[in-house]
């Protein structure tokens, strides 16, 4: 379940960013709280609201819910940053893997009706 928030949380920055940044990782999780058990095949809905960010970080609140209850909540600190930054021989890198993650989130993202 921490996964997912983590997962939910990198899209939500790479997206708000306009995706200028290959790598968004976890740096730390902070308050996780699970509050109810999620069998398989169960539907956890995700969201993820960003608080802050200072330079490369940024700090979100995620929460995954299971039939209308909270299954699990965190705060999260993910750092976002490019491979070319910490070793320049490898930033063509950068370039394909943020040309892959806009096409993944070209396939994964559905917007619902409001």
């Amino acid at each position: 379940m921490l996964e997912s928030l983590c997962q939910a949380s990198a899209w939500l920055i790479r997206k708000t960013d306009g995706f200028s940044h290959s790598m968004v990782v976890l740096r730390e999780a902070r308050n996780v709280k699970y509050a109810d058990f999620v069998s398989p095949g169960q539907l956890l809905t995700v969201s993820a609201r960003i608080i802050k960010r200072e330079g490369d970080l940024t700090t979100l609140k995620a929460e995954g819910k299971a039939d209308e209850r909270s299954a699990v909540s965190a705060r999260l600190i993910m750092e976002r940053y490019n491979i070319g930054d910490r070793i320049p021989a490898r930033a063509p890198t950068d370039a394909f893997l943020i040309r892959w993650l806009r096409g993944q989130f070209d396939k994964l993202y559905q917007p619902q009706d409001s």
